[in-house]
């Protein structure tokens, strides 16, 4: 075994000491490093610098409770969480979570992948994440009101425009970073815009923010496939999920001349073989906040499955994980493949585990990783960064333009350091590989801190 592996494997025996009960953690962290060794052995200052044992550690962890009364007058406690990883090339940038299964390793894990994500962008933002085992669902606006309030009352502390800008993320909409931006602007007595984003549009929130995940990874596929001389007309797709990423990368996906056939939310999967009514979808998880069975009920010819995984086992061309982490196996990318699939772009949070990714690569699947194909959200909040603090509001079409030139420099990005590192079409080396080495340098540049 080469020294920079060795290293590599002292730095993830060193995180599983140290937290042994944080699996997600670990996972995300050897994706990372194992596959950063080729440029880590042509920059051996790293190892010397103990750039690993830095990165992987946290900058800080807040943890706080959160104390709330629903609307019987009935006190809950709640755990709430802000993990600011690293800002070496910007302030803290990373969404809320609210979910029962939020805890300090799915944080951690999400806050890792965000680093290298963000660096990826471009811009100037670093990595962080935050939320609550809060869960929204079933609960009525005035006690998630109550409940955003008293999580910011605590948050306001240790965010700011320049230190901690957060956003949404699972269990955390329009309406969650409406009640949480009031009650920080309340606090605070000033209007610092900058301070969250993903807001409405009539208080500093950005066109284009709402469909930005699903629609750059749908340019990132495009750009990736272009290279390929593949076509998205006429391909069948599987799409999971059935919120922000998944509704508009079916959106965008149909608009290329894809027909997509699936979708689900956490009770189970739709499949249609005309091909998913957008405007259904919309209707039930946007307007009504429904359960995606309905759909069948709406479109009588579709089919209605209990369970999440059998969504991979209908026959594609293009599977597009875009519900939550880990939620593609090893079992599910045999039946992708077996099936016919030929390409997979992730849109959710590395919704593929480590023996599923090494599954795709391994029989020539073009693979389109998270960090770098789910980064248009993340990408408008920082350009709805830049036009709170400019004091504009940018049109949609100014806003997807650049989008769409963001999304293709990552794909140029990673595609290249795969190329220069000896695996073309490795992209998940490419993408770890490009988003490490910006961060690497801007801390190496800033001493030991």
């Amino acid at each position: 075994m080469s020294e920079m592996k060795n290293y590599v494997e002292d730095v993830l025996a060193l995180i599983k000491k140290r937290d042994p009960d944080q699996v997600e953690f670990h996972n995300t962290v050897k994706e990372v490093l194992t596959s950063i060794v080729p440029f880590l052995e042509k920059n051996p200052k790293y190892k010397a610098e103990k750039m690993l044992e830095r990165m992987v550690e946290p900058d800080r962890i807040v943890t706080f409770r959160v104390a709330w009364q629903d609307d019987k007058n009935v006190t809950h406690i709640n755990r709430g969480y802000r993990v600011q990883m690293n800002s070496a090339i910007g302030p803290y940038k990373g969404g809320l979570r609210f979910h029962p299964s939020v805890n300090l390793s799915i944080l951690k894990f999400l806050a890792f992948e965000q680093v290298f994500k963000n660096s990826l962008t471009g811009l100037p933002i670093g990595g962080g994440k935050g939320g609550s085992d809060f869960d929204p669902k079933g609960k009525s606006d005035n006690e998630v009101m109550r409940f955003c309030q008293a999580f910011m009352t605590e948050l306001y502390r240790h965010i700011g425009p320049h230190v901690d800008v957060p956003a949404g993320d699972i269990g955390v909409g329009g309406r969650e970073i409406g009640y949480l931006f009031g009650q920080y602007k309340r606090i605070r007595d000033a209007y610092d815009a900058a301070v969250l984003t993903g807001k409405g549009l009539t208080y500093g929130g950005s066109l284009t923010r709402t469909e930005a995940t699903g629609y750059g990874l749908l340019y990132f596929v495009k750009n990736m496939l272009d290279a390929k001389n593949i076509s998205l007309k006429d391909k069948l797709v599987s799409v999971s999920g059935s919120g922000n990423v998944a509704t508009y990368a079916i959106e965008k996906a149909q608009e290329f001349g894809a027909k997509v056939v699936t979708c689900s939310d956490s009770n189970g999967y739709i499949y249609d073989p005309d091909g998913i009514d957008i405007v259904t979808v919309k209707k039930i998880k946007e307007v009504e906040r429904g359960r995606i069975s309905e759909y069948e009920e709406i479109h009588p010819h579709s089919e209605y499955h209990e369970g999440c995984r059998g969504v991979w086992d209908v026959k594609c061309d293009i599977a597009l994980p875009c519900a939550t982490q880990e939620e593609l196996d090893l079992e599910s990318a045999k039946k992708l493949v077996g099936n016919g699939c030929q390409v997979v772009g992730e849109g959710a949070n590395m919704p593929s585990t480590l023996d599923a990714i090494e599954y795709f690569l391994r029989k020539g699947v073009l693979f389109a990783p998270a960090k770098a194909a789910n980064a248009g959200g993340v990408a408008v909040s920082a350009l709805e960064m830049s036009q709170n603090s400019e004091r504009l509001s940018w049109t949609f079409e100014q806003v997807d333009e650049k989008l769409k030139d963001i999304m293709s420099k990552i794909y140029q990005n990673a595609k290249q350091n795969a190329e220069e590192f000896g695996d073309p079409d490795n992209l998940v080396m490419g993408a770890n590989i490009a988003g490490f080495k910006k961060v690497a340098e801007a801390m190496s540049a800033q001493g030991i801190v």
